[in-house]
């Protein structure tokens, strides 16, 4: 019987978590609120799965003893870039904060690698991921609440024409004239249109329901859908639902199916005058055919959180629009970060004992 003490290679980028120690109850509320799930695999049935070894760590608040008391016996490191993580990834069973292809690389025996986000994009360039060789996880969930708070706010922004009234400030113009109030509106009774109701889509559609709105959605899986929601179509339904919508928020992720996805046929068909909210990818909708309808007044206005291109470059043209407001993905900042260090350290109990990891992302899918 091997007599090493346990270690396993954990890489971990920005990731920030409580400093209390694991408790079962509440991975289970979690479970509960989020409806996360385990994959179909063990993790003991993956091959070269084995008894993990080491941890590194980088820049996280969790602490040593946190770690140690998790996994008895563990060795932690620390490393500071990805550069240190490929240097320190040899005999990596594990990788958590990077899925780049150099890092899953140079750690040759790793099964399993934990990104700090829920968009997987990135990863689906590396090689061994997308073979199945090393399983991914994701943060999917965990952020929705404030993402959909986000998306809320860039709702409500674009209902009171703050994007409009907000860029006359530097100019100290006092403006209460119909030409910039006029098209100012309440949202309750008002249509919003969720594409994606997935974790973040649910909470935006939770939220936009507790504001006395009718809420429609679609999702790529099934038609089922919370109380809340008036009707969920498939994603094949898109065009038929853009007519009925006075706000469109867009929680997709980026996949090949998504990509591109909100094009002109999509604007032509959304009602004349909708108000446009996108906190999932910046490529999920074509860009030239956004502003087009923009300055058609097709779309009424926009409040987007990501862009494409990304960076959104300063000569760009969405930054002049008095009708467009643009945050940074930023959309996820400011939430609560404990989630995301219950899941982990969750994923961790399940990775040593060898059981099936939670929040799984599906290589063909993409998320």
């Amino acid at each position: 019987m091997h007599t090493d003490p346990l270690r396993i290679l954990i890489i971990l980028s920005g990731i920030g978590f409580a400093t209390t120690a694991f408790a079962q109850s509440n991975i289970t509320e979690l479970a509960e609120q989020t409806g996360i799930e385990a994959g179909e695999v063990a993790s003991r049935d993956m091959p070269g799965w084995r008894a993990p070894r080491k941890i590194v760590m980088r820049n996280i608040g969790l602490s040593r003893e946190d770690i140690q008391a998790l996994m008895p016996g563990v060795e932690v490191v620390e490393v500071h870039s990805e550069a240190e993580a490929i240097a320190s990834a040899e005999g990596a069973d594990a990788i958590i904060g990077w899925c780049s292809e150099r890092v899953i690389a140079a750690a040759s025996d790793a099964t399993w690698a934990q990104i700090s986000s829920a968009g997987a994009e990135r990863c689906m360039s590396t090689e061994r991921i997308m073979n199945g060789s090393v399983v991914l996880t994701n943060m999917q969930k965990m952020s929705s609440p404030v993402i959909a708070e986000h998306a809320i706010a860039l709702t409500l922004a674009l209902a009171r024409q703050l994007p409009n009234l907000a860029k006359k400030m530097p100019r100290g113009e006092w403006r209460r004239s119909t030409d910039t109030t006029g098209n100012m509106q309440s949202i309750a009774g008002k249509t919003m249109l969720v594409v994606g109701l997935g974790g973040i889509g649910t909470e935006v559609a939770r939220r936009a329901a507790a504001l006395d709105m009718r809420v429609i959605g679609n999702r790529r899986s099934s038609r089922e859908g919370p109380d809340f929601v008036d009707y969920v179509g498939l994603s094949n339904e898109l065009l038929k639902l853009a007519p009925e919508a006075d706000f469109i928020v867009v929680t997709l992720p980026l996949t090949a199916e998504t990509e591109g996805l909100l094009d002109k046929d999509f604007f032509n068909a959304a009602k004349r005058g909708a108000h446009l909210v996108n906190v999932g990818r910046g490529r999920t909708i074509v860009t030239d055919d956004l502003i087009a309808a923009l300055e058609s007044g097709q779309i009424a206005g926009a409040g987007l959180d990501v862009t494409d291109p990304e960076p959104l470059p300063a000569d760009h043209p969405l930054w002049q629009m008095d009708n467009v407001l643009i945050t940074p993905h930023v959309a996820a900042r400011g939430g609560n970060r404990v989630r995301h260090g219950i899941l982990l350290k969750e994923n961790l109990r399940r990775f040593a004992a060898g059981d099936a990891l939670l929040n799984v992302v599906d290589p063909e899918l993409g998320y």
